[in-house]
């Protein structure tokens, strides 16, 4: 079987890595290609991540770059038809909620082609997050739908699908994290920043809602200048974050922040130390809300709405928004030691990726 998996950010490589070692060990069943799309062409948004996750360089790079939302699925569709012409696989994987997970599941709807969509069926019922446009549109057109956590199969039924095409998998990004712990465990980040373990808060920002904004993303800095004054914040800065701040003339203000250190994207082994040693965390990112939940680190999620709900009613994570004030609140209780204890979701259990493979061998 000819499986063609495709990522282009890394939120996808992480997701990918543990289903990809999976069939390169069975070459008598699959046969799977790689093809990087190139939404994340940073060597440190992109072949690090490839290096440590032990991926490897790409059988088929596309090299799209950046643009606007319509502007990258186009330069995707258009990159990545001819492949597919070329290759004729039996099946194309995508995972998450990317643009490019959106636009090569529309290429291969147009040239009916079976795709397969491993993280299907999450929902934040938020149309003017990007994100939420590409899971719809991805679901609608997929033919097999694998699900991290069993409520998404409710969304998916409301929205018309099939339950023959459901199935319930499980996350297989924590397949990743539970595989990597070793080399987790053994980054020395923690001396080479000259922390302590539990004595300082990890924040990452990225989202368009966030920091194309002036007015939220100067809520967050001033929410960050107060809780620098009782712990060190590291801050893992995304390129497009740092260009707003400067845009803002916010760097003034976050170069105030007493204790902050100010770093590039990390590695993934240095970046899930710090957060697995971390006191609490400040993202709006929805892997890491999925992440300290299995990692039991309490998660302050910088947005209204969520697509993992389940971190909210089941782990460590609580929605605060923007709102100085609410961050400020519930910074204070989990230094109090306040803050709820999560538990870790059914099927978050290092095993997705052999879930997967039993779907694809029963249904191609």
């Amino acid at each position: 079987m000819k499986i063609m998996i495709v990522g282009g950010t890394r939120p996808n490589f992480v997701k990918i890595s543990p289903i990809l070692k999976l069939l390169r060990r069975h070459p008598e069943h699959f046969h799977p290609l790689f093809v990087h799309t190139g939404q994340h062409y940073d060597t440190r948004m992109s072949q690090s991540f490839l290096d440590d996750l032990e991926i490897g360089k790409p059988d088929i790079a596309l090299g799209v770059g950046s643009g606007t939302q319509a502007v990258q699925t186009a330069r995707i569709m258009e990159s990545f038809e001819p492949v597919v012409l070329k290759e004729k696989p039996d099946v194309v994987l995508v995972v998450g909620d990317v643009t490019s997970t959106m636009a090569c599941t529309l290429v291969c709807a147009k040239l009916m082609m079976p795709v397969v969509h491993v993280e299907a069926g999450i929902r934040s019922f938020d149309r003017q997050m990007p994100e939420e446009v590409n899971r719809i549109v991805t679901d609608a057109l997929a033919d097999l739908l694998l699900t991290p956590v069993a409520e998404a199969r409710e969304n998916l039924i409301r929205e018309g699908i099939p339950d023959e095409r459901i199935h319930f998998v499980g996350n297989v990004m924590i397949d990743t994290l539970v595989q990597c712990r070793e080399h987790i465990n053994n980054s020395a980040i923690i001396d080479d920043l000259g922390l302590n373990p539990r004595e300082y808060a990890l924040l990452t920002l990225h989202r368009p809602s966030n920091v194309d904004e002036e007015e939220p993303l100067r809520h967050i800095m001033d929410a960050l200048g107060e809780i620098g004054k009782s712990v060190r914040i590291v801050f893992s800065v995304h390129p497009r974050t740092q260009k707003m701040l400067t845009q803002f003339g916010l760097s003034s203000q976050v170069e105030a922040i007493p204790g902050l250190i100010n770093l590039e994207p990390l590695p993934y082994f240095d970046f899930l130390q710090l957060q697995r040693q971390a006191r609490f965390v400040l993202t709006d990112s929805g892997g890491i809300q999925e992440e300290t939940t299995f990692l039991g680190i309490p998660c302050l999620t910088l947005r209204e709405n969520t697509e993992r709900p389940i971190t909210i009613t089941h782990g460590t994570s609580k929605l605060v928004g923007t709102n100085t004030s609410v961050i400020l609140q519930e910074t204070k209780r989990i230094l109090d030691h306040q803050w709820h204890r999560g538990q870790i979701p059914d099927l978050w259990d290092g095993h997705t990726a052999e879930r997967i493979l039993d779907v694809l061998k029963q249904k191609f």
